[in-house]
């Protein structure tokens, strides 16, 4: 099918598809086409990637705005929200404009309502819906991109919930469901109303195989030797014969600390293949790299770059994993080592693919799981490049003979799981049942249901008979949220209270949001008790549990000598006898919000224990809420994980050093970045909270989120919010005495030129964002100035605050390397 023959498309597409090369669509595209795809038939369309599933969804948005509707792309991650935009931003010659949304769970977006095209996350997609964006009832085509991840624990139910809500909301719009790897298509299919198209087309040949020995055994039969010396590795030696043949390579490990230092082995390789061209090019990249962020990780991946290598996982910096996707593939890098987050989606293919580790640490499982088919499959279909590649290869390597069997067994020859629905865990639905009640989509406990129908999970239960559980569970569900007071049950009728409004906008956790509620009362109390909103209620009940003779730990050590208060504690308990309870602390509100399950926290490593229980002692007066007993040893230990986690933004927020940071935690840059956003959010949430039940945290509340929002304290709250200063650029410019933005506004030049280290462009930029008349460094010489504690070490208060948490600190990867 030639794009002219396209019916339904906006006038100048088809040319335009016609000038970018396409002469005829592939053939999953023409069937899709064929089954009315630009007529407004939903579609679930399977096919592997880089056989035209995008142009899939282009040729049913487009066609959707042509009949005067409006698109909606859904996408599971931030960065393939950014890309997929660039992407679709060639149609705006044709007059069709593309926004994004991906943060700030409270807007409606409004001003999308604007745009023809909107890109977002399936999370934010579920907060416009809850907080009426206007423009979804004009929407005429959905699609759904890697729909198979509703599959996923946690970001699946809500993909799924989104999905069935915007097909309440608009019965007539056009779903399109896109994926690599769905093991059981059509039941997705026929739970969307859709029709189906799955192919294993692909526009250049990709073969599977396995790696033994000198030689990689593909699954047509075929073999291609790679000799690897004795004694060498297998995935060297791979990358350097799909060098020597003009290619690129991904690496997939299972951890971060394993593509930290698998990458720097393959720089012994593909240093030998750059030009001088090349190496001068990634000398700058590198540059970049160490721009974005002063830490051991960030110098680690810039090593590796100007090498021609480099690592991606999680615990990067969003700007550390742009630079890196970008360069691979501009062919600059030739090798990526990643955690399967590369897998998800991104567009970074290759001539080949290595699977190094098909087994990752599974706590549950007790030991090294297996990965599963699906995952296994999203890896390998990044091998090839149209275009640029003639083939694509995916190798997994084998020890001995009879691993190699298993691998072809369990992966090579084997098809992906069926998707299965997740929604009917108690946390997921916990959620999505308030929602659903808060914005109007249920009145009743039968229209709940009934709502629920249109989930993936319902169509599955009935299929296998199991149709009682998600009932039982929504019942358990709906008793914890009357319990908590976030709905009110009037006979039959369910609707939400002013606060389940207002945490369901927030797209809080009800969980989240009963311990902030829960905290800040203790707060305003000043007693601590545990009040009806906390934890102690049994999960899912509503019911409250008996009394657990909770002993504080401030108890033990009161029966055991005097407890002993830091200096920056506030105010103990005897003294707050006669006068109003102090202000939340910034600590104690920083340990407040991490121990929501909105919060993922850090672990607890080898000799912790000891450290934060001593912190605990110590600060025990700013923490809100009962400290459980030691003798309650897991709930004890979540709540020093969760003082832990608040120790390291206190850190932040005290301006000691990145570097410091990631070494003393164990975390990688990006690990902190998701931190201090999560933290940013939840203590936005906890401001709206307290001024709904009108307690009297917010000033504390406020100035804590600003602190954490810049990174510094207080004094450098207004200069850090100058755009393009920051958190060191403000510490040195109050060094040098400019102190405010005012001060800076009319400062000698001279003087903030040498406090921003002679960087001219910089210094233009900032005084021309904070309102300068005459920005320009034209002509100004740098004056000198003396060092200051921001060009040194961490000022004493950091580094005496975080004196608590030193020690050896491993590697934390294994909380995020999958995510």
């Amino acid at each position: 099918m030639k794009p002219s023959e396209i019916p339904g498309l906006p006038a100048g597409v088809p040319t335009h598809l016609r000038e970018e090369g396409i002469e005829s669509l592939y053939p999953p595209q023409a069937e899709a086409v064929e089954k009315g795809l630009t007529d407004g038939q939903s579609l679930v369309a399977s096919v592997p990637t880089a056989s035209g599933k995008t142009l899939i969804a282009e040729l049913a948005m487009l066609s959707a705005i042509e009949r005067g509707g409006k698109a909606l792309y859904i996408v599971p991650l931030r960065a393939l929200a950014s890309e997929k935009k660039a992407e679709f931003e060639r149609w705006e010659e044709y007059g069709i404009s593309v926004g994004v949304s991906t943060g700030n769970y409270e807007a409606s977006g409004e001003w999308l309502a604007s745009r023809d095209i909107i890109v977002a996350t399936s999370e934010k997609v579920d907060s416009l819906v809850r907080n009426n964006a206007p423009w979804i009832d004009d929407l005429a085509c959905v699609v759904a991109d890697e729909v198979h991840l509703v599959d996923d624990r946690h970001r699946g139910p809500t993909l799924e919930v989104t999905l069935a809500k915007l097909r309440t909301v608009n019965p007539g719009v056009q779903m399109v469901a896109l994926s690599a790897t769905v093991g059981n298509a059509a039941e997705i299919a026929n739970w969307l109303d859709a029709a189906l198209v799955q192919s294993e087309w692909r526009p250049i040949d990709l073969r599977m195989g396995v790696h033994f020995g000198n030689a990689i055994n593909f699954d047509d039969g075929s073999q291609t030797e790679v000799a690897v010396e004795s004694g060498g590795r297998q995935a060297p030696a791979i990358v350097g014969d799909t060098l020597d043949d003009g290619g690129s390579t991904l690496v997939f490990v299972n951890s971060r600390r394993n593509a930290e230092s698998a990458a720097r082995r393959m720089t012994e390789v593909t240093d030998r293949y750059l030009d001088d061209d090349e190496r001068d090019a990634l000398a700058a990249l590198a540059d970049d790299i160490r721009d974005v962020s002063d830490t051991e990780t960030s110098d680690d991946l810039a090593a590796t770059v100007e090498r021609g290598a480099a690592f991606h996982h999680a615990g990067l910096a969003a700007e550390h994993r742009s630079i890196v996707e970008d360069a691979f593939r501009d062919r600059l890098l030739k090798t990526i080592c990643a955690t399967p987050t590369l897998a998800a989606g991104v567009n970074t293919p290759s001539r080949r693919v290595i699977v190094r580790d098909w087994r990752r640490y599974d706590g549950e499982f007790g030991g090294m799981k297996p990965l599963d088919v699906l995952e296994i499959h999203q890896m390998c279909g990044r091998a090839g490049r149209p275009g640029l590649d003639p083939y694509g290869e995916a190798v997994l390597l084998a020890k001995n003979a009879d691993e190699m069997d298993e691998l072809f067994d369990r992966y090579i020859w084997a098809e992906p799981e069926p998707v299965r629905s997740k929604l009917a865990a108690e946390p997921a639905l916990r959620t999505h049942v308030l929602a659903t009640i808060a914005s109007g989509f249920a009145t009743t406990r039968e229209g709940l249901l009934e709502f629920l129908d249109g989930t993936l999970y319902a169509a599955q239960a009935e299929a296998s008979g199991a149709t009682d559980r998600l009932a039982q569970v929504t019942d358990a569900v709906l008793a914890y949220l009357d319990a908590n007071e976030f709905i009110e049950r009037d006979g039959d009728t369910l609707s939400a209270t002013s606060i389940g409004h207002t945490v369901s906008r927030l797209y809080l956790d009800p969980m989240s949001a009963a311990e902030i509620i829960d905290g800040l009362r203790a707060a305003e109390s000043g007693d601590g008790a545990t009040g009806r909103y906390g934890r102690s209620k049994g999960a899912g009940t509503g019911q409250e549990s008996e009394p657990t003779g909770f002993v504080s730990a401030g108890e033990l050590r009161s029966a055991n000598g005097p407890g002993g208060r830091s200096e920056t504690d506030g105010p103990s308990a005897e003294d707050e006898t006669d006068t109003e309870p102090a202000k939340p602390t910034p600590l104690g509100l920083y340990h407040l919000v991490s121990r929501t399950p909105d919060m993922y926290e850090l672990y607890l490593k080898s000799g912790d224990k000891e450290t934060y229980t001593e912190l605990c002692y110590e600060r025990e007066s700013e923490l809100l809420g009962l400290t459980p007993s030691e003798f309650e040893e897991v709930r004890f230990e979540e709540w020093l994980s969760a003082l832990k986690t608040a120790k390291l933004l206190e850190d932040w927020a005290l301006e000691v050093d990145e570097d410091r940071i990631t070494e003393r935690y164990g975390v990688g840059p990006g690990d902190i970045r998701g931190k201090v956003e999560t933290a940013e959010w939840l203590l936005g949430a906890a401001e709206e909270l307290a001024g709904t039940l009108g307690l009297g945290s917010n000033v504390a509340i406020r100035e804590a989120k600003k602190r954490i929002e810049y990174g510094v304290r207080e004094e450098l709250l207004d200069l850090a919010g100058v755009r393009g200063v920051g958190r060191k650029r403000a510490r040195r410019l109050y060094e040098a005495g400019i102190t405010s933005r005012s001060n800076l506004r009319e400062a000698n030049k001279r003087r903030v030129l040498a406090a921003l280290r002679g960087r001219r462009k910089t210094a233009e930029k900032i005084l021309a964002n904070v309102g300068r008349q005459d920005p320009s460094m034209d002509g100004i010489r740098e004056a000198e100035l003396p060092e200051t504690s921001a060009d040194t070490a961490t000022s004493t208060e950091s580094a005496a605050s975080s004196d608590a948490a030193t020690g050896d600190s491993p590697d934390q990867s294994s909380l995020g390397d999958f995510e």
